[in-house]
């Protein structure tokens, strides 16, 4: 005998029950996810959470923070910058800042860490600023 669902065209009922639900998990663990545990950033979650303390970024040098996709430099004692950590190259995350340069790892660009200009590598234009606010002694996304 045939059931009226064998005759309709398109999935079945089940097939879609369970593509909703892998949906809807999906989407629930998104939501859920929150900042992680990965890489070295101590973001508090977006829109102005704290990313580090003064004391964390070196005189001439930066750190990137991977979560908040934003690397932080300090090109000179107490002037404190902020850029995109993503490459405008291709988009890879830059992972260093060394010698006055932020890195990328995937094809070589090195980027000014006074203003995110490019110094080296394929990258067509500067890492874009982000804006920062420095209260006492900590450093948040604006």
């Amino acid at each position: 005998m045939t059931t009226y669902e064998e005759t309709l065209p398109g999935p079945g009922r089940r097939t879609v029950v369970a593509t909703i639900g892998a949906a809807g998990l999906a989407a629930a663990l998104t939501a859920c996810g929150g900042g992680g545990s990965g890489g070295d950033s101590t973001a508090e979650g977006d829109g102005g959470g704290v990313l580090a303390k003064t004391a964390d970024i070196p005189v001439g040098g930066g750190k990137v923070f991977k979560d908040a996709e934003v690397v932080v430099t300090q090109p000179t004692k107490g002037e404190f910058k902020a850029f995109s950590s993503l490459c405008t190259h291709k988009g890879c995350p830059v992972t260093s800042v060394e010698n006055g340069t932020v890195n990328c790892p995937c094809h070589g660009s090195k980027f000014d860490i006074a203003d995110g200009s490019v110094r080296g590598g394929p990258a067509p234009k500067p890492l874009p600023a982000v804006a920062i606010a420095v209260t006492g002694g900590s450093i948040k996304q604006a």
